[in-house]
């Protein structure tokens, strides 16, 4: 894997890391939103009974009884989205694991190929293209001798300037 691509793969884990500390930072302020209106209502609640004296007993049973379901509730929701929380942390870690196991997989599978290859096509220079080689040049050598053989040994003027002019 060339050193690119690995950036590219570690800059995508790091977004994705990233992406998910953002995600449970506004989960987190959502639940502290949620926990703030709740005590809020529940401070308007104790406030407008406590400016009621006489039937204040009666609405006070009453309210202790409401706020106590809404603190169990929202001590349940905090629970449950905690433990969300814990949950999506522990999968984005085995998902991050895994991609970096199986990226280590595919670098061995594309090394393992290049390797492959690079043998492929030593075997096909050293079984074909090198014979072809040799064969052509003893073809030309052969050529070359019998051309020398059978042309004339007289070299006529204009030949025999035309040869000195290449060599000059």
């Amino acid at each position: 894997m060339t050193p690119d691509a690995l950036l590219y793969v570690m800059t995508g884990a790091v977004i994705v890391s990233g992406a998910a500390l953002v995600f449970q930072a506004a989960l987190r302020l959502g639940m502290y939103k949620a926990s703030k209106e709740i005590r809020q209502q529940v401070t308007t609640i104790a406030g407008q009974t406590e400016s009621l004296v006489k039937s204040a007993q009666l609405s006070l049973e009453q309210s202790r009884k409401q706020i106590s379901d809404v603190a169990a509730k929202s001590s349940q929701v905090l629970d449950l989205a905690h433990r969300q929380l814990v949950r999506i942390d522990e999968v984005m870690g085995e998902a991050t694991y895994r991609t970096k196991i199986q990226m280590e997989r595919v670098e061995l599978v594309l090394d393992e190929a290049v390797t492959r290859m690079n043998e492929a096509l030593t075997l096909l220079n050293k079984g074909v293209i090198r014979p072809v080689r040799e064969v052509t040049a003893l073809a030309a050598g052969i050529e070359a001798g019998l051309r020398c053989l059978f042309r004339s040994r007289q070299r006529t003027v204009e030949r025999a300037t035309s040869d000195e002019e290449m060599f000059i």
